[in-house]
C-alpha cells in the first residue's frame, strides 16, 4: 500500500485546511534578487518564459509542483519539470516555438490549461492556480488522421457540443480539449475535403481520455474510425505518456501499458518483458523465480552473456546493475510484482535512449521501469 505524500510529509488525504495551512507557514516571499534574476536572465534572441505557481486564491505559492509544457507548433518533447521552492519556474523558449499550451499538477490537483503565444526576444508571465475542490472536469487528447493513408490531418476542426471552444490539429493531427465537464459529449471534427464526423464521447473526471479519429475522404464511402482509451492518472502524472509518445516516435523504447499486459496475460511479467528488442531473459529457476533481465548491448564480459539491467519500480531504482541484486539480496521483478498488478512498463536497452530521470553514472545497461496500478 502506497501513501502518496505531498511535498514536506503532508498526506495526499489530509484536510485541506491542514495542507493549506502547511504551505502557508513555508511561505517566502520573492526577495528583491530573486526577481531580479528571472528577469534578467538572459535566453538571447529567444523567448523567456516564466511561470508562477499558486494556490486557488492566488496567494500561496506551491513548492514542487509539476508544469507541463507541450510546445504545439514545434516538434520538440513536453516540458515536464518541478516548480522551486517558491513555486516558481523559468524556461529558455526554443527558437522554432511560438506558441506553447501548459498546466500545472500537484498530486490529484491540476490547473487550468493556459495557451501561450511565444514572441522572439521577449518575456512572458504565466500564473497557473492549482484547484483543490473536487474536479469536475476531464480532457481529450487526441489523434485525427486519414482512414484511408493513415497519415495525420493537420488543421482539422474540433469541437463538443454546446461549447464555443473550437481547437484545431496540428501538423501531426494532434490536439487537446481540456476543462470539458464529466459525461458524455458529441465529439465533432470537420476539414476540407473529408466527411465531417460526429462521434459520442465519455469525459471522465480528472482523467484524460485518448481518441483516435480517422476521417472519411469525400465523396469516397468509407465508415469514420473513432477508438478510445482512457489514461490511468498516476501513469499520467508521472510522464509516462509522454515518454511513450516521444520513446516510440524516435524508437528510443519499447512500451507496454496494462491492455497489453492483458491482452498476453503473461504467467511471468519477465517472459513479456523479453519480448522486447535487444532484451534477453537469463537465470531462471523451473518455478519461474530468480529471473534476471540483461541488454544485449556491451555483452562481452559480462556474466550471463549480457548486461544486466537497472530495475524501477514506482520510480525507485530496485536492482541496480552494479551489484545485480533486489534490495541487497537475491530475486527478481517476478518476485515482487505480479501482471495484473502493473499499469505500465518502459524497457530501454542502453544508456543512450535513457530519459534524464533514470540515467546516472551506473545505467550503461539502460533500464526496466515498472508503474504499478
Amino acid at each position: 500500500m502506497y501513501r502518496a505524500l505531498y511535498p514536506y510529509g503532508v498526506p495526499r488525504f489530509a484536510p485541506r485546511w491542514l495542507l493549506m495551512s502547511a504551505l502557508a507557514a513555508l511561505h517566502v516571499a520573492v526577495s528583491p534578487d530573486a526577481a531580479a534574476a528571472l528577469q534578467e536572465r538572459d535566453c538571447g534572441d529567444r523567448a523567456s518564459l516564466a511561470i508562477a505557481i499558486r494556490d486557488e486564491s492566488g496567494l500561496v505559492p506551491m513548492p514542487g509542483a509539476t508544469v507541463v509544457l507541450r510546445w504545439t507548433d514545434a516538434v520538440r518533447r513536453p516540458v515536464r519539470k518541478a516548480a522551486d521552492s517558491e513555486g516558481r519556474l523559468l524556461l529558455c523558449v526554443p527558437r522554432d516555438a511560438r506558441q506553447a499550451t501548459l498546466w500545472a499538477e500537484f498530486g490529484d490537483a491540476s490547473s487550468e490549461e493556459a495557451l501561450v503565444t511565444l514572441d522572439p526576444g521577449m518575456a512572458h508571465e504565466v500564473e497557473l492556480r492549482l484547484l483543490f475542490g473536487e474536479m469536475r472536469t476531464g480532457r481529450l487528447v487526441g489523434l485525427v488522421r486519414d482512414a484511408r493513408t493513415h497519415r495525420p490531418v493537420a488543421a482539422a476542426e474540433v469541437s463538443v457540443a454546446h461549447r464555443a471552444e473550437v481547437t484545431g490539429s496540428n501538423r501531426r493531427g494532434l490536439f487537446v480539449l481540456s476543462g470539458l465537464p464529466v459525461g458524455e459529449h458529441e465529439l465533432s471534427v470537420r476539414h476540407l475535403g473529408y466527411a465531417p464526423l460526429t462521434h459520442p464521447v465519455t469525459v471522465t473526471r480528472g482523467l484524460t481520455t485518448e481518441v483516435e479519429i480517422g476521417l472519411s475522404p469525400d465523396p469516397v464511402e468509407l465508415e469514420p474510425l473513432v477508438a478510445t482509451a482512457t489514461r490511468p492518472r498516476r501513469l499520467e502524472i508521472k510522464g509516462f505518456y509522454e515518454r511513450k509518445y516521444w520513446g516510440e516516435l524516435s524508437g528510443g523504447g519499447t512500451f507496454f501499458t496494462a491492455e497489453d499486459i492483458a491482452r498476453r496475460n503473461p504467467v511471468r511479467i519477465t517472459h513479456m518483458i523479453a519480448d522486447a528488442p535487444g532484451v534477453r531473459l537469463a537465470g531462471c529457476t523451473l518455478r519461474g523465480y530468480s529471473c534476471k533481465l540483461y541488454s544485449s548491448r556491451g555483452a562481452t564480459g559480462f556474466a550471463g552473456g549480457g548486461c544486466l539491467m537497472n530495475v524501477y519500480l514506482d520510480g525507485s531504482l530496485v536492482v541496480r546493475e552494479s551489484d545485480q541484486r533486489w534490495y541487497g539480496g537475491t530475486g527478481s521483478i517476478n518476485d515482487f510484482v505480479l501482471p495484473v498488478e502493473i499499469g505500465g512498463i518502459e524497457v530501454y536497452r542502453g544508456a543512450g535512449s535513457l530519459p534524464a530521470e533514470f540515467s546516472g553514472s551506473d545505467s550503461r545497461c539502460g533500464a526496466i521501469v515498472i508503474w504499478t496500478r
